[in-house]
């Protein structure tokens, strides 16, 4: 297993900044998430904002991929290709996931969204997917298991009634957008690395509503459910701090 990479006060601030200047653009295209837009146009609004704040938009390059967020909408976990074919519509459940980094170090997030009149079982599943991302961070501090995180994931996604994505995991993150270790969303308490301060991870649950078995289409990207069902997805970094948890992606007001 690879070194978790402990960061120094620098690395850190550097993605303090990506992470607030991430988590307001984020919030800002709130608006943009209506019916009749396509999730090419709001790939390409996030990029220009990404770039005017100093980020680069470490999705675009990545392998084979070319744009700057996965946006995913519906039955689509995540890794959904942003494209002028897909068009918004009323009740669609979107979630959309981007890297920046500034000064080379990444932050990485991911929110859901609802179009228009909002799809009640896609609001519920947004609900427990940040439930379960919010618990998880707070258990988060010098000394826990890096399981203990997982596990408690697990046991509220569970105890709704979704499904736990095992297909992919959060991670650890830093001037590589994929650092170690690996955080899966499904586990047994205790086990693992211990956190230390000044390690960085990236917290993501991905839920489904039914099984959760993923499909991966054959352009090699998008994760669908393979029952049909939808999917949510939240993520946010955090820094493992001396007294507890700081969370980089999200702005210091909220």
């Amino acid at each position: 297993m690879k070194a978790i990479t402990i960061k120094n006060k620098a690395s850190i601030e550097k993605m303090r900044i990506a992470g607030q200047k991430l988590a307001g653009i984020i919030a800002s295209i709130k608006d943009l998430i209506v019916p009749g837009v396509s999730t090419w146009e709001i790939d390409h609004v996030i990029e220009q904002k990404m770039r005017t704040e100093g980020l680069k938009p470490e999705c675009k390059g990545y392998g084979t991929y070319k744009h700057a967020t996965c946006i995913s909408v519906n039955d689509v976990i995540v890794h959904g290709i942003p494209s002028k074919e897909i068009i918004l519509k009323s009740g669609d459940f979107v979630k959309i996931d981007v890297v920046g980094s500034y000064k080379g170090y990444c932050a990485d997030m991911a929110r859901c969204f609802f179009v228009g009149e909002a799809n009640p079982k896609a609001v519920k599943m947004a609900h427990v997917a940040q439930q379960a991302l919010d618990n998880a961070i707070r258990k988060i501090s010098p000394g826990v298991r890096l399981s203990d995180i997982s596990a408690c994931i697990q046991q509220i996604v569970e105890k709704e009634g979704y499904g736990v994505v095992r297909y992919f995991a959060g991670h650890g993150i830093g001037k590589d957008m994929h650092e170690a270790p690996d955080v899966p969303n499904h586990g047994k308490p205790g086990q693992g690395p211990v956190l230390q301060e000044g390690m960085t991870l990236a917290i993501e649950p991905m839920i489904t509503e039914g099984k959760y078995d993923v499909h991966i289409l054959e352009d090699g990207w998008t994760a669908k459910t393979v029952d049909g069902g939808l999917a949510a997805h939240v993520e946010d970094t955090v820094l493992v701090t001396k007294n507890g948890v700081e969370i980089l992606t999200r702005m210091e007001n909220s």
